[in-house]
């Protein structure tokens, strides 16, 4: 009777793992990443998964000497490192980048879900508690590297977005936006900062980054506040505000929800010589390795871009509860750059120092999936803009080699922003690396004055 008994348990632990293994296992992509890039990307069937796909590239920072690959003709350096997770850069009127040494507050997320995100952000290179710290880097004399450090604001609450106006530095915490005044030159600010306005942060405050924008005019602010879940399982009353671009009238603290529907947008940018601005956006999960695709797109004022319900210009999402009615006041994004590719910054070349063919166009960090099979992303590439000021064309790779031949993520490219030179600086902030991108044989900015 034992023996009967004990074989059953083995049989039911045999099933269990099988069970646990084929649920684990994964949704593996059926089309190549450039497919579900561009104007156009390819729109396959969503394919449901129940249990997310983990495919996250482990975090194992560079070496001395090591570096990611920059694009033929051009060459990367070292422009600062040993910092503490770094992610968006500004770069002040004298020349003077602030870099935010940031992470996620605390997370409070309980149960297997909690368990999971936790661990995935440790293995991520992501598991460190928060710097809080605005460190300015200087170059004074344009030779691309740093020669002072100085850490300009401490204390802060994973502080992500910067602008200055006039003589006052804004700073977007992840739950308030703050008013400093400053100076040129300055190389610390010890006031207390003036509230300007509230973000929601309510628990789990996923999607934590605040980027800000200053408009042409200096009127206004321009907040990205990405979504507080995947498709709004936690309730739609958590994400208000959320998933979604904020305008702050600085006149009157008046804050209004200028375009919604996108449910992670990070960096924003204008295209120069117009009116308009693009962010990119993070998309949902769990609908397979081919969707849905992360984008890059104009934010137009009123403008809905389909979260929860759609994706893409109306595709139901078949997880949600439906909203067909909605789907006539909704805008198609405007360009695709790729599924679970997780972009993050995003900076336009005109005018900078990179020269042809990366000289018209947007420069995107794709911060890399975790959730994909084969990883995605992991690079800096560069979307060319045609006369119009319109996206087109695929994607061409800037810098590269971030993850090496064992999938080991020696870095991540987080942030994208331009020196007073024109080079592009990348932050990195698996490996606490600044990286500056240049022309070969591109002369040195004393040469250029003589």
């Amino acid at each position: 009777m034992m023996k009967h008994f004990r074989n059953l348990l083995i049989l039911a632990l045999v099933i269990a793992i099988g069970a646990g293994f084929y649920l684990m296992r994964g949704d593996t992509a059926r089309l190549p990443l450039e497919a579900t890039t561009g104007v156009e990307p390819n729109l396959t069937n969503v394919r449901k998964e129940n249990f997310p796909t983990i495919n996250v590239a482990e975090a194992e920072p560079w070496n001395e000497g090591e570096g990611p690959v920059a694009a033929d003709g051009y060459v990367v350096e070292r422009f600062a490192e040993g910092l503490d997770h770094p992610r968006s850069m500004f770069r002040l009127p004298n020349g003077d980048i602030l870099v935010a040494e940031t992470n996620s507050p605390p997370r409070t997320m309980g149960g297997i879900e909690g368990w999971i995100m936790r661990n995935l952000m440790s293995k991520a290179g992501a598991g460190t508690p928060s710097a809080n710290r605005i460190t300015l880097l200087r170059d004074s004399d344009k030779d691309g590297k740093i020669d002072e450090q100085f850490a300009f604001m401490e204390g802060l609450n994973s502080p992500f977005g910067m602008a200055l106006i006039d003589d006052l530095l804004y700073v977007a915490n992840t739950n308030e936006i703050l008013a400093f005044p400053y100076k040129q030159g300055d190389t610390k600010i010890t006031a207390k900062g003036r509230k300007v306005a509230n973000l929601n942060a309510k628990a789990p405050n996923n999607h934590w980054t605040r980027d800000l924008l200053a408009s042409k005019d200096g009127k206004y602010l321009y907040v990205s506040v990405g979504s507080n879940s995947n498709i709004g399982e936690n309730g739609m009353e958590l994400e208000k505000e959320r998933a979604a671009v904020l305008r702050i009238e600085l006149a009157t603290n008046k804050k209004i929800i200028f375009a919604d529907g996108m449910r992670n947008p990070v960096g924003m940018a204008y295209l120069p010589g117009t009116d308009k601005f693009y962010t990119v956006v993070n998309e949902r999960d769990m609908l397979g390795s081919d969707m849905v695709p992360d984008y890059l797109t104009e934010v137009r004022f009123a403008s809905h871009y389909g979260w929860p319900w759609h994706f893409w210009g109306g595709n139901i999402d078949p997880r949600v509860e439906k909203n067909l009615d909605h789907r006539q006041y909704e805008r198609r994004p405007d360009y695709g750059l790729g599924a679970h590719v997780a972009p993050l910054g995003i900076a336009f070349s005109h005018d900078q120092g990179l020269g042809a063919p990366y000289d018209r166009g947007a420069v995107v960090a794709r911060h890399g999936s975790w959730n994909r099979k084969p990883l995605a992303g992991y690079d800096v590439v560069y979307v060319n803009f045609d006369d119009k000021g319109e996206p087109t064309g695929k994607p061409k790779t800037l810098l590269s080699g971030f993850v090496d031949e064992n999938e080991k993520a020696r870095g991540r490219p987080t942030m994208v922003a331009f020196d007073q030179t024109g080079a592009l600086l990348v932050s990195d902030d698996v490996g606490g690396i600044i990286w500056r991108i240049s022309r070969k044989g591109a002369a040195k900015p004393e040469a250029a004055a003589e």
